[in-house]
């Protein structure tokens, strides 16, 4: 006889609680094979496809696309055994009727899962708890928004239903109780989607008591007024997946680090001649980021405090003995930092082709959290959107930055007259926890040197 088992949403590792569902593989019915991707999700650092560990028939699933799951949320359920070749029909996007147990006989199943798994969940999953049938819930555009209310029976102080800490922290910061609000996700589960939805409310009913009171009614009189089933004149845009990964990133590196800049102009005519004489040489070509990170790398051998952290809790600076370096790559999904692991180790033409692959995947967001982690470095190359300065911020819990501007052609006095050079501003935003401007200022004037004469990369090869 079949066995119904429920497939929940994995730890997707570093760290990550919630996934979007971008897309979904498998349809009501279809029959999985072990190891085969079922949904692809969006967590705040990669697109990811899930594969699901076990094979039979789907005979449900739990969520629309769009609708964001906590980890551990069920994601489908499928029927193993002999007669999972039948094809129940009905679908938990729209109503929820999978179950997790054997309806039959109470059992619950005990299947193995496949070898081939991900990071926070093992070959075997523990046996599924049964689920009771629940009404459908109103969506729109897809997404549920008002589901049937849920009975609460816990004690006016006991738990809140809520497992992302990311959901606990936008609720307090914006001061509202969750108690108020009645979740939408798995067992009355609050989802950020709910807390968002219960701040929008607030901030248009707070709006329409403020032009209550100012008189303005009479003047909407005028002009169209925001009214329900009318559009209101601002669009909200949820900061979720990448673009809240970033906001918060930035958010915490603003508040706790210290950062300083300095900057300076740099003569890079010989940099670029270097880097022509290298491509005509043959071989593979050299990029100016990969020229550019080597320096960096030599740089930070000669000012190893800069390769650093602050642990804030045991009131330490850690310095790291490898440098992994970070880059900016601007994608369709938004700003990503890839790593380039051991880049101290790489040579130049190693480090263009690491940087073409990592820019590559990051496109097609198909980065692994393991490459958008760990970096002790960062280096910004902001040049390519046509800007000469700016002043970065430090890629949070790192020690600094160098920001590089456009490589443009500039007067310049060079032996003592005046020529036209190609010229870049370089732009170094530090922790000054780590180190003063002395050590920040050397480290910078060293990367200018050795773009304005690559000979003295020489000294440190």
């Amino acid at each position: 006889m079949a066995q119904v088992l429920e497939f929940k949403l994995p730890d997707l590792g570093e760290g990550l609680t919630e996934a979007e569902i971008v897309r979904w593989l498998v349809e009501v019915g279809d029959v999985v094979a072990v190891d085969q991707p079922v949904v692809e999700v969006e967590t705040a650092k990669a697109m990811v496809e899930v594969p699901c560990p076990y094979g039979g028939v789907v005979t449900a699933r739990f969520g629309a696309e769009g609708t964001e799951l906590p980890v551990g949320a069920p994601l489908l359920t499928v029927a193993v055994g002999e007669t999972a070749d039948a094809r129940p029909s009905g679908d938990a996007d729209t109503a929820h009727t999978g179950g997790a147990g054997d309806g039959a006989s109470g059992r619950e199943p005990a299947a193995e899962g496949s070898g081939n798994v991900l990071v926070g969940y093992g070959t075997s999953q523990a046996p599924a708890r049964r689920r009771r049938v629940r009404p459908a819930a109103p969506t729109v555009n897809g997404r549920s928004r008002t589901p049937e209310p849920v009975r609460d029976t816990r004690p006016a102080d006991g738990p809140v239903p809520v497992i992302s800490p990311l959901v606990r922290r936008l609720a307090r910061q914006n001061g509202l109780d969750l108690r108020e609000l009645t979740g939408s996700g798995p067992d009355g589960l609050i989802l950020r989607a709910d807390v968002e939805h219960a701040l929008a409310l607030r901030s248009t009913t707070a709006r329409d008591r403020a032009d209550t009171a100012t008189g303005t009614t009479a003047q909407a009189a005028a002009a169209p007024a925001a009214s329900p089933g009318r559009a209101a004149s601002v669009t909200r845009v949820p900061l979720k997946g990448i673009r809240g990964a970033v906001a918060d990133k930035l958010s915490r590196s603003r508040t706790e680090i210290p950062d300083a800049t300095c900057w300076v102009d740099a003569d890079a005519t010989e940099l670029m001649r270097t880097r022509a004489a290298m491509n005509a040489a043959g071989g593979p070509k050299i990029s100016v980021l990969a020229l550019l990170a080597r320096t960096c790398t030599a740089a930070l051998a000669r000012f190893p405090e800069l390769n650093a952290s602050v642990d804030t809790g045991a009131r330490e600076i850690v310095r790291y003995a490898d440098v992994h370096l970070g880059f900016a790559a601007q994608t369709e999904r938004g700003l990503v930092v890839p790593v380039v692991r051991d880049a101290h180790t790489r040579d130049a033409e190693s480090l263009t082709a690491e940087f073409a692959r990592l820019t590559e995947a990051a496109r097609a967001g198909t980065l692994t959290p393991a490459e958008l982690t760990g970096g002790t470095f960062t280096l910004n190359n902001y040049g390519v959107f046509g800007v000469d300065g700016s002043t970065p911020i430090i890629n949070h819990p790192e020690a600094a930055m160098l920001g590089v501007g456009r490589i443009v052609p500039k007067p310049w006095v060079h032996e003592g007259e005046l020529a036209v050079r190609q010229v870049v501003q370089l732009s170094l935003t530090f922790d000054h926890r780590v180190c003063d401007g002395g050590t920040a200022g050397g480290f910078l004037r060293y990367v200018a040197d050795c773009v304005e004469q690559p000979a003295v990369l020489l000294r440190t090869l």
